[in-house]
């Protein structure tokens, strides 16, 4: 039976990632029919590593450019750097004003800035910051207030489960090294985490980023830190509900038990894993106010007007203004806040073997 689980964990898996790759193909042509020239360019990442860029953040930011009013055009690079430069270039030609960038990486996110400066366009950093760019604004969530939350849904699954006190192992499996988001979320879990190791409360177990946020090659990490450890894994800080799924998997098809695992984005397979007890927590970060805030933005800095901000952030030796926007954590006992709120439909939840979980 765990043999057929796995494998159609891994067809729904194949399916969503197939989906979500249609989807980017008719939003990006849709949109750029329909504002070619578009005051606002849009630059996602890719399709894959999140459901969330396809699924929340592109509706998202259609409906706050619409209801400010402007035009716009909408990419998604497939995890491709050099074609979210060219999809930049593009909008650019087109007469873009405002560049409105999610990061790949810092090298080619930067030089995407700097062209666009130079060009007389600013840009929004969108959710990531760039390190080393030349944005006018930082409109994000609170990246370590999200690893704190990782970190005390960690804590609290190993009190609930009575592992608490039994010096359970804990491993960390991080987001993608090129993010810098990665290196917030990390930090905020290990601010909660490294005192309990420092005071032996907890052991500190293998601790690994995966590359670009890769869920498949996080499955693959955890598989190895599981043989490295002897199945002896006892929690893990898992920096999204990807990675937290290629964690479950993992100790689905190794015939294991459930532990405590972190997540994020509030996405459906996250909150199925939840309330069928694979998966401790997410963290919800409500990209209707995120995208909403950069829309606004956009348009301020298309008229010239002073940028609404919640303050500054570091960047290197700069300081970049900035709307930073608190997370929320949501648990089994507390998740049907996501669709009461409209951000899901419980029918994205609820649905197939996990019927049973919602009555």
């Amino acid at each position: 039976m765990k043999k057929v689980f796995r494998t159609s964990t891994l067809l729904i898996v194949a399916g969503v990632v197939v989906l979500a790759a249609m989807a980017v193909a008719v939003a990006t042509a849709s949109s750029s029919k329909k504002a070619a020239g578009g005051d606002v360019c849009v630059l996602f990442p890719d399709p894959a590593t999140s459901i969330r860029w396809v699924h929340y953040d592109a509706p998202a930011m259609t409906a706050a450019l619409k209801a400010a009013g402007v035009t716009y055009q909408i990419y998604n690079a497939g995890g491709d750097a050099q074609k979210q430069k060219a999809q930049a270039d593009q909008c650019l030609g087109n007469g873009a004003k405002v560049l409105v960038e999610v990061a790949i990486d810092a090298g080619s996110a930067a030089a995407i800035e700097q062209t666009a400066k130079a060009k007389g366009v600013p840009s929004i950093d969108y959710d990531r910051q760039v390190k080393g760019g030349v944005a006018s604004i930082y409109v994000s969530f609170d990246g370590g207030a999200v690893g704190v939350l990782q970190g005390k849904g960690v804590v609290n699954g190993l009190k609930a489960n009575g592992n608490y006190s039994k010096h359970p192992v804990v491993a960390q499996v991080n987001g993608g090294s090129t993010d810098a988001n990665s290196f917030l979320f990390k930090a905020g879990y290990d601010s909660i985490l490294n005192p309990l190791f420092k005071n032996g409360t907890f052991k500190k177990g293998p601790d690994q980023f995966v590359p670009g946020w890769d869920n498949q090659k996080g499955g693959v990490i955890f598989d190895q830190m599981l043989v490295k450890t002897g199945n002896k894994i006892d929690a893990v800080a898992a920096a999204n509900d990807g990675l937290a799924g290629a964690v479950i998997a993992s100790l689905q098809k190794h015939g294991l038990k459930p532990i405590p695992v972190s997540g994020q984005d509030a996405t459906p397979q996250g909150f199925q894993n939840i309330i069928s007890g694979w998966q401790t927590m997410t963290v919800w970060k409500d990209t209707r106010v995120l995208a909403k805030a950069a829309a606004k933005a956009a348009v301020q800095l298309i008229k010239g007007q002073k940028l609404t901000t919640t303050g500054t952030v570091p960047n290197g030796s700069k300081k970049e203004p900035a709307f930073i926007i608190a997370p929320v954590a949501l648990y089994k006992s507390n998740w049907t806040k996501i669709y009461t709120s409209g951000f899901l439909k419980k029918s994205d939840i609820c649905t197939g073997t996990y019927k049973k979980y919602c009555k």
